[in-house]
């Protein structure tokens, strides 16, 4: 065993992350594959997009690897940090199939004439930040490590936001049984927020598993999405909390993968991808706006409103970025500061940390516990084109 997968066998991080495969009937053409986007018309992106489709706007992706080169991405991607070091590298199909798939719902443009094959994200014109934090859940590495908890998540959310971040997507998160606050990624967050990045993450899925609360999502100041289908209805998988911000399309999202074939996928994981993608169009269109105020737009603006305005299954309703993108548009940039929680425990979130750590001290994976963020059916969709050389 390498000197940091002996570290990481002490410092691992617990992680949402089943990836089960089963594929779909191939489609008969690529068209086929933007026509089961249902989330693009949900969401109303073709009005959004009149407005804002992402340019100037980073986004970080705080996951698994991207594939940088994937034709749906291609150009898209900023040059990778990876805040582990060890287990699979780049060209690895169990580096970069998670966050791959998170970083086209995002920011993919699509491929081929006019961008007609592939995937198209909510913000095509983002730029994509990969921060690597976890490990696939195919990686060998992963029966090296234990389930304590690392640096590497909060390491990594406090380099996103010193280099460049608007957004930073959270795709992951801890809701086993044991699952609690960590006072550093608290103060990483805090951070986050303070240097006016918005701070998105999915809501778990443990609505069939006692609906335990999930980190980070639970953290004061993020937009924790939960899932709903294309009839918006809250998916049975997830989890129902008090720290439910709005939901997203969650269920039979069509996803890009590294071996270039769609995919289609469940998870809160995907439902934080596109409320990521939402948060980016709207600091395109209005840079100044902090992440307080885009966190209450998307909820004022949410469509499906629950009874009474708000519940613990959807949030405040289902994004709808146009929407937001008008209200937005009526507002001035205010001061507003995230709310903490009852009594329980949130650091205070320091300018700078209180201690440094090294490589060998990051996190290895969050490791899968307590069911997936995104649960990839393996029923392949297409086989988009390779680049050629």
């Amino acid at each position: 065993m390498t000197h940091a997968a002996q570290h990481a066998a002490k410092a691992a991080v617990s992680l949402l992350l089943a990836v089960p495969l089963a594929l779909l009937p191939s489609a008969a053409h690529a068209d086929g594959i933007r026509a089961q986007q249902w989330g693009l018309g949900a969401l109303h992106l073709d009005e959004a997009w009149r407005t804002s489709k992402g340019r100037g706007v980073t986004v970080a992706v705080l996951d698994t690897g991207v594939e940088a080169d994937h034709p749906d991405l291609d150009g898209n991607v900023l040059p990778d940090k990876d805040m582990i070091g060890f287990g699979a590298g780049p060209g690895d199909r169990t580096w970069a199939r998670h966050g791959t798939a998170m970083a086209g719902i995002i920011a993919g443009h699509g491929h081929g004439p006019g961008g007609s094959d592939g995937v198209v994200g909510v913000a095509p014109e983002a730029k994509i930040l990969p921060v690597r934090v976890i490990l696939e859940d195919g990686d060998p590495a992963r029966a090296k490590a234990r389930t304590t908890r690392g640096n590497a998540l909060a390491d990594g959310i406090r380099w996103a936001a010193d280099h460049g971040a608007d957004v930073i997507n959270l795709s992951l998160g801890d809701d086993s049984n044991s699952a609690h606050p960590e006072p550093g990624e608290d103060e990483a967050v805090q951070y986050a927020l303070k240097k006016g990045v918005v701070v998105v993450a999915s809501a778990g899925n443990g609505g069939d598993k006692g609906d335990h609360v999930s980190y980070p999502a639970a953290y004061p100041g993020v937009i924790a999405a939960t899932a709903v289908d294309k009839y918006g209805t809250r998916a049975a998988f997830s989890t129902r909390r008090w720290y439910a911000a709005v939901s997203a399309p969650g269920v039979d999202v069509v996803i890009a993968d590294p071996d270039h074939k769609y995919y289609a996928g469940w998870g809160t994981s995907a439902a934080s991808a596109f409320v990521s993608g939402a948060a980016a169009l709207i600091k395109a269109a209005h840079p100044g706006l902090p992440p307080a105020q885009i966190k209450k737009l998307l909820e004022d603006t949410a469509r499906d409103a629950p009874v009474g305005g708000r519940d613990d299954s959807r949030g405040f309703g289902m994004i709808d970025p146009a929407a937001a993108l008008r209200a937005a548009a009526r507002v001035e940039p205010r001061g507003l500061k995230p709310a903490s929680y009852g009594e329980k425990y949130f650091g205070a979130g320091p300018d700078t940390p209180g201690a440094t750590s090294g490589p060998s001290d990051w996190a290895a994976p969050l490791a899968g516990g307590a069911g997936g963020v995104l649960l990839v059916a393996g029923v392949m969709l297409w086989r988009g084109r390779r680049h050629s050389a």
